[in-house]
């Protein structure tokens, strides 16, 4: 056959942005944004976004320049996910929760040209940009002010430090602007960073092929119909939500914004918005089915999880009150989810703790990854699929990372010449193929020569009523070499009749787990110490546990 190569009217780079253009065209008069008394069309956020990236065109922004976002899931924040990379930059969503000194580290390491600054978050931003060195150029800040727009009156924030406000940049920018394409689909469009749970954070850098592959698998991969209502309960800042701000507009939804996970402004705007889907990570699942107050859905929700992998108990509880959980895996360098458990029909006659606990797993490649593969240390070789043989868990396909950002050691580390990005992570192959994360590489206990899994170990801590955070990790000992050290926070004292105490927990998990994996310590705390995207900060508990020992 004749060898036909590629044109230019069939090699149009690949990229989410287009999709903007076409949700003002198929969804022009519907719904896009809904927060407190404002809502937008698709239509009017079309033009707000062509605004707001030719207001950045004129401010000097130029391509590949590295833009930031320091604000919550507010309009403004949905905005700027289409905005920023049609003005020809890279947008860099940042963590809301980091102290001053992180943050200057990261704005000074992405030589971040301008800052869209949330009115709560002012202060936070000027003290990391007071820690920048002497004679070091500090980025433009623009200050978002979603209560200005909700209440239509001027705000009371000072502007002394900012170049203007939101809405005052928006208001100076072309409707009609001609937004820049990218050169190459391979051009970097976002800049994340990741949670930093075991190490520094690292500056990830995903392409624009890599976006548009991960937002096309994620809308197959959870069937999300047209024009669903979506609630933003799971960050921005988070790997982009999972790509879902451009999945939305390919598909006409609704976006339900939210300043804060709060309970009962959750369940308050699924009754009034009949949201139906949101997503966010085990933590939030565990805040939904533990208080004693809520009652059960009156119709479902579809609600997709991933972060760490979710106690079988908590995923019981969420279903039972009318949640429909999915459950995934992936990683800020794979753009989001690219192991997902597909559910199996057959499934659903098994009795609900059963399906819990399948629905546990991370399950199989999704459409948009190439592979998944769980790999022996030292062979290098696939391990056994028996559901007990560990390994390093391994993928390679379109949506994973450019590379790490000024990194070269650190992206040849996990991006390796055999063709596989290697993740860090410890799992296991079932027999049916599908995928368990067993625990971070770091994270595994040995105690006396056996690997004991802390999410096992977790997954029954979970079950216990009294229990509403728990967490485990490896203490030292000179005789075992390490054991599991559990920290547990329990719920309010309202939903218990009697606190347990450190013996009844660990009997509670003698009676469940082979005796070498029930922790020899338990340690109460009010509340566990955890990311901003809900993971637990284990390496903070390991230095309590190292400290006791």
């Amino acid at each position: 056959m004749e060898l036909l190569l590629p044109n230019p009217a069939n090699s149009t780079p690949l990229t989410t942005l287009g999709f903007l253009d076409r949700a003002a065209t198929a969804y022009g008069d519907s719904p896009s944004i809904v927060y407190n008394n404002v809502s937008y069309t698709w239509l009017q956020t079309h033009c707000r976004c062509l605004q707001m990236a030719s207001s950045l065109t004129s401010l000097g922004i130029q391509r590949g320049q590295v833009v930031s976002v320091v604000a919550p899931n507010v309009p403004s924040m949905y905005e700027l996910q289409f905005a920023v990379p049609m003005s020809g930059a890279v947008l860099n969503n940042i963590n809301t929760r980091l102290d001053a000194h992180t943050l200057s580290i990261l704005l000074q390491h992405s030589e971040s040209k301008l800052v869209f600054v949330d009115h709560h978050s002012s202060s936070l931003v000027l003290e990391a940009i007071s820690l920048f060195p002497r004679n070091t150029r500090h980025p433009q800040l623009i200050l978002i002010d979603d209560e200005m727009v909700s209440s239509g009156s001027k705000s009371t924030s000072s502007t002394s430090h900012f170049l203007d406000h939101y809405e005052g940049i928006l208001e100076d920018g072309d409707p009609k602007f001609k937004w820049v394409r990218p050169k190459s689909e391979w051009d970097p469009m976002v800049l994340n960073y990741t949670s930093g749970t075991t190490s520094c954070p690292k500056g990830v850098s995903l392409s624009h092929r890599a976006i548009f592959i991960k937002t096309m698998d994620a809308l197959v991969d959870w069937s999300v119909p047209n024009q669903p209502v979506y609630l933003w309960t799971l960050p921005n800042f988070h790997a982009n939500g999972w790509s879902f701000p451009w999945g939305m507009a390919a598909v006409g939804g609704t976006n339900i914004c939210l300043r804060k996970v709060d309970l009962s402004q959750i369940y308050r705007l699924i009754k009034q918005h009949k949201v139906t889907h949101m997503c966010g990570a085990p933590v939030v699942l565990n805040m939904l089915s533990n208080s004693p107050d809520l009652e059960t859905l009156d119709h479902h929700v579809q609600i997709l999880t991933a972060g760490a992998p979710p106690p079988a108990p908590v995923l019981a509880r969420t279903e039972s009150m009318g949640f429909v959980v999915s459950h995934g895996y992936g990683l800020t360098e794979t753009g989001g989810m690219v192991v997902s458990c597909a559910w199996k029909q057959k499934w659903n006659k098994l009795p609900l703790t059963e399906r819990a606990r399948l629905k546990s797993r991370q399950g199989a490649n999704t459409v948009g990854c190439t592979e998944a593969e769980v790999l022996d240390p030292k062979t290098g070789e696939p391990v056994k699929r028996d559901g007990k043989t560990v390994g390093e868990v391994v993928l390679r396909g379109g949506s994973l990372m450019l590379g790490y950002l000024k990194d070269t050691e650190g992206t040849s580390k996990c991006m390796r010449e055999n063709g596989w990005f290697y993740t860090g992570d410890v799992g296991v192959i079932h027999p049916d193929g599908y995928l368990e994360i067993k625990d971070r590489s770091k994270d595994i206990i040995i105690s006396g020569g056996e690997n004991i899994s802390s999410p096992e170990v977790e997954s029954v801590l979970y079950s216990h009523p009294a229990v509403n955070e728990a967490a485990v990790v490896a203490k030292p000992d000179k005789f075992w070499g390490e054991t599991p050290c559990a920290f547990v926070s329990l719920k309010k004292n309202g939903e218990l009749t009697q606190k347990p105490s450190e013996k009844e927990i660990i009997q509670y998990c003698r009676d469940r787990l082979p005796h070498y994996m029930v922790p020899k310590m338990v340690v109460f705390e009010s509340e566990l110490p955890k990311t901003s995207t809900g993971k637990v900060q284990k390496f903070i508990l390991k230095r309590i546990a190292k400290a006791m020992s």
